[in-house]
């Protein structure tokens, strides 16, 4: 049986401001309605497999958790990794607990945040994989190149081989990102694939080349995961001795020092949108050679992305160009330099700006919260709280609470009471105040939240009880 394995990590560095750190490309919905997350899982549909198991940063686990229930999938588990440490130990951490539950499946790697557009061509790599990956073959899939691509490691393939009607190729060699020049002599050559970073074998095969290639990142993976816990819908993997691992990709660590590496090739329409102008390549154009997403009025506009997700955004003689408009951020760049997006953001982390992690509107396991306004001793905020959710019991140092209710009807703590309110009813809760809010309808609850005080921090938390094990 296939147990499809998805890694949901990233930094959320190359498409800021659309992506976040704390809300990465994979939870955005840049093609159609659906998330790129879901759309990775709804490609498993006519695959015979399991339920598919994420691994995600620890920080992500609720929006996760959010986007597969509104996705009407049940992940088998979503394991929590404490810190990053590339993609050989989180495969680790999977194949060790696809081996926990008493099975052996044939694990299908995948990414959380790739465009595949023919589905079908998909799941047929997926099933010629198959054949290979159940005689204990490590297989990689392996993307026909359309150009010469500088951005992508590249896989050579070797001697053909064939089994049961399927077809792969025995891994010659893995090759580093190459210069344009080089890359066109691969796409010459016929003999180069692009690395998917998509694989599929036995979990304990698996297992078994990673011990003899890496017996500590191994040995420190299985400690991590026997010392493991339960926290809700989640696998908490133990942070202290999880730092210990070596950090290392699965090309490093396998599937470069495998002898039993097999590369099916696909050609599916496939993008790991790495950029602003893979996004475009990707994209629905007009006649142009548009994208444009929005409230947007162009006159002799050309080649460009623009993507206006709350303002009006107009242009005028421009060609080339990527213009993002978010409700904090506005982005405007050459189509051909957006790789150098992630310097924008390195300079926003070592200024420790806020629009480095987050956007301006937050989700939270209960629901999210969008900061309308800031000031040196006040902030407003719009809060939607989930039909049955509710927020932590707490208390804040240096800043008290205003609340009105828009819409819906809230259960609140404020102090020693505790009573409704419903539309245009509101409730203060100075600085030091017990407190606590509820949605006890069926209906979402929206509410203002004025804060004023000498310090307004997201930090300024003291939880004394949570249903989502926060404390």
């Amino acid at each position: 049986m296939i147990l499809p394995v998805i890694m949901s990590g990233g930094s959320g560095s190359r498409l800021w401001p659309l992506s976040r750190a704390l809300h990465p490309k994979q939870f955005l919905a840049l093609l159609n309605e659906n998330t790129l997350l879901q759309e990775t899982v709804n490609r498993l549909d006519d695959i015979q497999c399991l339920n598919p198991l994420i691994i995600c940063n620890n920080e992500h686990r609720f929006i996760v958790a959010e986007q597969l229930r509104a996705n009407d999938t049940v992940a088998s588990d979503i394991i929590l990794e404490p810190m990053g440490r590339n993609t050989a130990p989180a495969i680790t951490l999977a194949a060790l607990a696809a081996i926990d539950k008493g099975d052996d499946p044939l694990l299908l790697v995948l990414a959380a945040d790739h465009v595949i557009k023919d589905v079908v061509a998909f799941q047929k790599a997926v099933f010629d994989a198959k054949e290979f990956a159940a005689e204990n073959k490590l297989v990689t899939f392996g993307i026909v190149p359309t150009h010469a691509e500088t951005g992508y490691g590249y896989i050579k393939r070797g001697v053909k081989q064939t089994f049961n009607m399927s077809e792969g190729f025995d891994v010659d060699s893995f090759v580093e990102k190459p210069n344009l020049a080089t890359a066109q002599t691969y796409l010459d050559s016929g003999e180069y694939l692009w690395n998917s970073g998509m694989f599929m074998f036995k979990a304990s095969r698996y297992l078994e080349e990673l011990s003899k290639f890496s017996p500590d990142m191994l040995a420190i993976c299985t400690q991590a995961y026997e010392s493991k816990t339960q926290d809700l819908d989640f696998t908490r993997i133990s942070a202290d001795i999880f730092a210990k691992c070596p950090e290392d990709s699965i090309d490093y660590a396998v599937m470069e020092r495998t002898e039993d590496a097999i590369v099916v090739p696909m050609n599916a329409g496939w993008s790991d949108v790495g950029s602003f102008s893979s996004l475009w390549e990707v994209s629905e154009k007009d006649d142009n050679g548009n994208v444009k997403l929005g409230d947007i009025i162009s006159h002799n506009t050309t080649n460009s992305y623009i993507n206006a997700g709350h303002k009006l955004v107009t242009t005028v003689g421009v060609d080339n160009l990527v213009i993002i408009e978010t409700k904090d951020a506005l982005l405007v760049a050459c189509k051909d330099q957006v790789q150098d997006v992630k310097v924008i953001v390195e300079k926003l982390k070592l200024d420790d700006r806020y629009e480095y992690k987050h956007q301006r509107e937050v989700y939270r396991p209960w629901g999210k919260y969008d900061s309308l306004d800031f000031g040196d001793r006040d902030q407003v905020k719009r809060i939607s709280v989930k039909p049955g959710a509710k927020l932590s019991i707490q208390m804040h140092h240096h800043r008290a609470e205003h609340w009105i209710v828009v819409s819906g009807t809230a259960k609140v703590t404020n102090g020693d009471n505790n009573f409704l309110l419903t539309e245009n009813q509101s409730t203060y809760i100075p600085a030091g105040v017990v407190h606590a809010l509820e949605n006890p309808g069926i209906l979402p609850l929206e509410l203002i939240e004025v804060q004023s005080g000498s310090y307004l921090g997201e930090d300024d938390i003291v939880r004394f009880e949570d249903r989502y094990g926060r404390i």
